[in-house]
């Protein structure tokens, strides 16, 4: 795939990274899907990575118009499977949504790499956002660390490094061809985590394909391609503050789909509020880049 003829714009950028974290927020419909409950809960998070990495490899493949090989690919493939890594090691040893929020102290991790590496320094609009965003994800953490695993802990914040890492290596990489770059880092992270699938004996059936495929492409592979097109047209920091409207959003579509289900639980009021804190910051931020 290569870059459309898409206007150079703030906004065009904003849109598709939006656009992205839409569709990655999606995540709890799938992995939360009455299908797949036979499927063992120890080794559930890491049979979903790898089906997910490979279906979105699959697809992705399709659309890659320019192999480039480069050095760079190395920091973005090794970053991109240690996200994976730690990121379901802290689901397994805490709060899956406790997980999902320490992964996105993300956007503090990229402000400071990009100020080292690069000199981006925020906009006075992205304060607003960074501001908010910082606030509302300490306000939900407070309430969920409480108890929780250290090493948990400590598993979910190398997770947000590890995410700050794709992003950034991503935005150094605005010439080559996005499809083949996210298509790489999908099949390697496949490659790296057959392992657990070979060995053990746990397979789709039946409908779990169809939910595994779009799990793959709709939730992981298209996003990231969106991401890495936006993330070409505003700064690091921005972008992946914009991410942040998937963790708010996850708990919306599992609502929608699945509150009826025996094992479904409403977020706490500490969610609530710090996914109205961050909303807010989002809609300051642009309503004062305007």
């Amino acid at each position: 795939m290569t870059t459309p003829n898409l206007p150079s714009s703030d906004w065009t950028g904003r849109l598709l990274v939006i656009t992205a974290a839409v569709l990655w927020s999606s995540s709890g419909f799938f992995a939360k899907a009455p299908t797949f409950q036979d499927w063992p809960i120890e080794s559930r998070g890491l049979l979903f990575a790898f089906w997910r990495a490979l279906f979105a490899a699959l697809v992705l493949v399709l659309f890659v118009r320019k192999i480039q090989w480069t050095w760079r690919l190395v920091p973005l493939t090794i970053t991109f499977v240690l996200m994976n890594w730690t990121f379901l090691s802290a689901m397994v040893k805490c709060e899956s949504s406790l997980a999902m929020w320490l992964q996105y102290t993300a956007p503090a991790w990229v402000f400071l790499g990009a100020w080292a590496f690069w000199k981006e320094t925020p906009q006075r609009s992205d304060w607003w956002l960074l501001g908010f965003a910082a606030l509302g994800v300490a306000i939900i953490l407070s309430a969920r660390m409480s108890g929780a695993s250290a090493l948990g802990v400590w598993y979910g914040l190398a997770s947000g490094v590890c995410f700050a890492g794709v992003v950034l290596s991503i935005r150094s990489m605005r010439d080559i061809d996005s499809a083949w770059l996210i298509f790489v880092a999908h099949a390697v992270t496949a490659v790296v985590l057959s392992p657990v699938v070979i060995t053990g004996q746990t397979w789709p059936d039946g409908k779990q394909w169809l939910y595994l495929a779009l799990f793959g492409a709709v939730q992981m592979g298209i996003p990231y391609v969106l991401f890495s097109l936006g993330i070409k047209r505003i700064s690091s920091h921005q972008a992946s503050g914009l991410t942040l409207l998937e963790p708010v959003l996850v708990p919306v579509w599992v609502f929608l789909a699945w509150r009826h289900a025996a094992d479904y639980q409403f977020p706490a009021l500490t969610t609530i509020i710090g996914a109205g804190l961050i909303l807010s910051g989002l809609l300051m931020s642009h309503w004062k880049s305007k």
